[in-house]
C-alpha cells in the first residue's frame, strides 16, 4: 500500500470513528484485551495515531507479541531498561511497565507530537537522531522515500548509554543495522523485540544474527490484515 494511499484510509477511518462515537454506536472506551477480537474491532478506527493507540494500552506489535512481553516483563526482576528503536505507542505501554525507556526517534515532526506525552510519563529518556543527507549513505534504510538518507548516528545512539538492557525494540529505521547494534548491548537473558519480521530484508538480516528466534504472527492492533512480530534471543 502506498504512503498516500495509507493516508487516505487512515484519515477515513478515524473520521468514521470519530462519527460512531459521537452517535453512541460505538463506546470512546475500549474493551479489555482479553477480548481480543472486540478489542481488535474496536482499535479499527484508531490506525495510524499514535496518541490514540497508546490509550487502548497496547503498543502496535501482534497481540501475540504484545501478550508475551507482556508476561515477559511481569516476571522480570527490577529494576528493567528498555532501549527502543522508534517511539510510539509502544514507549507509552513499556513505561508503565518498566522503570527506564529510552527511545530514539528519526522523525522530528512525529518526535514533537509525541513529546509531551512522554513527558508527563515521567521514565522515558526521549532522543531525537534525524538522519543526514548524503550521497552515499553510510548505514541506509530500504524504507521507500529514504534514499539519500544516512541513519548512522540514529543507529549508534545506543552506544551513548552505558550498560545493558533488559528488553530492546527494533521497530524504526534502518532495522538491520539496530539488530547487529542490539545484539551487542542485550543482557545475556534479555530480550529483542523486531517488528514487522515477515518482510525478506528482515528475515535476512535475522537470519544472519547469533538469535534464537519466535515468530508471532496474527491480529495486530488497528490494521485490517494479518502482521508478525518476533521476540529474539541470544543464542
Amino acid at each position: 500500500m502506498s504512503r498516500r494511499l495509507k493516508q487516505t484510509y487512515a484519515g477515513g477511518v478515524r473520521r468514521l470513528g470519530t462519527t460512531l462515537v459521537r452517535r453512541g454506536w460505538i463506546s470512546p472506551t475500549p474493551p479489555p484485551r482479553d477480548r481480543r477480537w472486540a478489542h481488535w474491532a474496536h482499535s479499527l478506527v484508531r490506525v495510524h495515531d499514535s496518541l490514540a493507540i497508546a490509550e487502548l494500552d497496547v503498543p502496535w506489535w501482534t497481540y501475540r507479541a504484545v501478550e508475551a512481553v507482556d508476561a515477559w516483563l511481569a516476571a522480570r526482576p527490577h529494576p528493567v531498561r528498555v532501549f527502543e528503536y522508534g517511539s510510539g505507542a509502544s514507549t507509552l505501554w513499556l513505561a508503565k511497565r518498566v522503570d527506564q525507556v529510552h527511545s530514539v526517534e528519526h522523525d522530528g515532526a512525529f518526535a514533537g507530537a509525541m513529546a509531551p506525552a512522554f513527558a508527563a510519563a515521567g521514565n522515558i529518556d526521549f532522543h531525537v537522531v534525524e538522519p543526514e543527507a548524503m550521497t552515499d549513505p553510510v548505514v541506509p534504510s530500504a524504507k521507500g522515500g529514504h534514499r539519500g538518507l544516512d541513519f548512522a548516528r540514529y543507529v549508534a545512539a545506543i552506544d551513548g548509554l552505558d550498560g545493558e538492557f533488559d528488553l530492546i525494540v527494533i521497530d524504526g529505521r534502518a532495522r538491520e543495522a539496530c539488530l547487529r547494534r542490539a545484539v551487542a548491548r542485550l543482557a545475556l537473558d534479555g530480550l529483542i523485540v523486531f517488528d514487522n519480521t515477515a518482510r525478506r530484508r528482515y528475515r535476512a538480516a535475522i537470519a544472519a544474527a547469533p538469535v534464537t528466534e519466535r515468530r508471532l504472527a496474527g491480529l495486530t492492533p488497528t490494521l485490517p490484515y494479518p502482521e508478525q512480530t518476533s521476540l529474539l534471543t541470544l543464542t
